[in-house]
């Protein structure tokens, strides 16, 4: 068992990952000591920088009871050439999981096709699940379910709006994308996702349509890593595509303001904004941990543990 995408997971094993991390969030508080995880190592195999995920995922091990080891692009045989089949049946012979920070998509599918053990998605140019459900684990501490709120996302139709869309058709919430024209999610994944959805999925180019309303506004930078070339660009093309006083405005009285950092202040999120009285920015950074150490339990005990 996996965890590529969002997608892959249905609305009941969601609700177990984030009742369960709730649940691990509250021993942790309170100091109760738990090692599942004792005897078991985890791999991290990175081919693009990392603070969160990877501060999350070895410290959840370390709470856990087990260990990780982490692995650069430029460290490992894969940055010489080594075919990803090979690093992945060698691994799996090593270690008890993987997580996986890379480019392509196609690049952990591949991985996971030939990993004996199970794999992580830990951000890839068309997914990131992990930073989505510790999200829908902070949304759900503050407003106590995820059905029947509507969600807006403001900016580029990357990596994390599409886990977006994927986490709206699974949780029943209401999900509307603002992007500029050219920087939308393919209009077919959008088809494809309100074919299954109990609550609405829009796409937009209207920052105050998307705003309006919203229990919860979300961003992230204008542009992701592997798009620095294209950064002069895209300031032209988002500037009215932000998070401020404004657009909070527009949204419910007590919404929350959620981006998954890092923030680029002033662009995407202005400063008063961010560390405003809206803001569960750093909430959210935090849950990555204990969402993290839900998935790994999942996948590396038996489901009856």
């Amino acid at each position: 068992m996996n965890l590529l995408t969002i997608s892959e997971l249905d609305k009941e094993q969601i609700t177990t990952l984030l009742e369960r991390a709730a649940l691990l969030k509250e021993r942790h508080k309170s100091g109760i000591p738990y090692h599942p995880l004792r005897g078991k190592t985890l791999a991290l195999v990175f081919s693009k920088a990392s603070t969160r995920t990877r501060v999350s995922f070895e410290t959840a091990m370390f709470h856990l009871g087990g260990n990780a080891i982490f692995i650069s692009h430029r460290d490992s045989q894969v940055g010489r050439g080594e075919p990803i089949k090979d690093t992945a049946r060698v691994m799996s012979r090593y270690v008890d999981a993987v997580v996986i920070r890379t480019f392509g998509h196609e690049i952990i599918e591949e991985y996971a096709s030939y990993s004996d053990v199970p794999v992580i998605n830990g951000l890839t140019d068309m997914h990131h699940p992990c930073q989505v459900l510790a999200d829908l684990l902070t949304i759900k501490e503050n407003r106590g379910t995820l059905k029947g709120l509507k969600i807006a996302w403001i900016g580029d139709g990357n990596n994390m709006a599409n886990s977006w869309v994927e986490a709206a058709v699974k949780c029943g919430f209401d999900l509307t994308l603002a992007s500029p024209p050219g920087y939308e999610l393919d209009e077919a994944i959008i088809s494809r996702a309100r074919a299954d959805a109990d609550g609405e999925i829009l796409q937009t180019s209207s920052v105050a349509k998307a705003a309006e309303g919203a229990d919860v506004l979300n961003t992230d930078v204008w542009a992701s890593m592997g798009q620095e070339e294209e950064q002069r660009e895209r300031i032209k093309s988002f500037k009215d595509y932000q998070i401020n006083n404004k657009t909070v405005a527009l949204a419910n009285k007590n919404v929350m303001v959620m981006h998954c950092l890092p923030a680029h202040r002033g662009e995407e999120i202005t400063e008063d904004v961010l560390e405003g009285s809206r803001s569960v920015v750093f909430d959210q950074a935090e849950n990555r941990l204990h969402i993290q150490k839900a998935i790994l339990e999942w996948l590396m005990l038996p489901h009856d543990a």
